[in-house]
């Protein structure tokens, strides 16, 4: 699916494949090495493109996930993967997370990943509920998911410390589909 804002800058929206790994990968690094909106820092994540095509592989191959890249002038700019809870009791459920380059963002691609997955999770008869978590701090996450119909669901308080005296808390969002 092709996205444009302004006219200008063309993206495509699209399905990932195994061979996206290192470029879904080079991208996980790069907004980590931020070190603004991501759990893990980069000192602990030292993931392999062989481990990524791995996780790319059982998302592809479960049909209740799903990984969609974003890919302008063939190069992966930013990426949304649909992991699904494994207990039969939640099976009806899964949260995701998106990624996007720096320099790509506040160009609508964000906000077509999120639409792409919505899509494909009201089409799939056995997803009914799309979770998600998001820093405190996120204000522009945060704004972008309630205009997509995500309400806050809970909070937990002060579950990540950022710093000696800081913390933010973890906002739990969802929708149904």
């Amino acid at each position: 699916m092709p996205g444009m804002k302004n006219n200008r800058l063309a993206y495509m929206i699209r399905t990932g494949v195994l061979e996206d790994a290192e470029a879904v990968l080079d991208v996980q690094n790069s907004v980590i090495s931020e070190g603004e909106y991501f759990i893990a820092v980069s000192e602990e994540f030292n993931k392999t493109p062989e481990q990524q095509r791995d996780w790319i592989r059982r998302l592809l191959e479960n049909e209740r996930e799903t990984i969609i890249v974003a890919e302008m002038n063939e190069e992966v700019v930013g990426w949304i993967a649909f992991q699904a809870e494994n207990r039969k009791r939640m099976f009806h459920k899964g949260s995701f997370g998106v990624m996007i380059r720096k320099n790509f963002r506040g160009m609508g691609i964000g906000k077509e990943l999120i639409e792409e997955l919505l899509d494909w999770a009201e089409a799939n008869p056995l997803i009914e509920k799309v979770s998600l978590g998001v820093f405190s701090t996120n204000h522009r996450a945060i704004s972008l998911y309630k205009r997509l119909g995500f309400v806050e669901e809970g909070r937990k308080i002060k579950e990540f410390k950022m710093g000696e005296s800081e913390y933010i808390d973890d906002i739990i969002m969802y929708k149904m589909v």
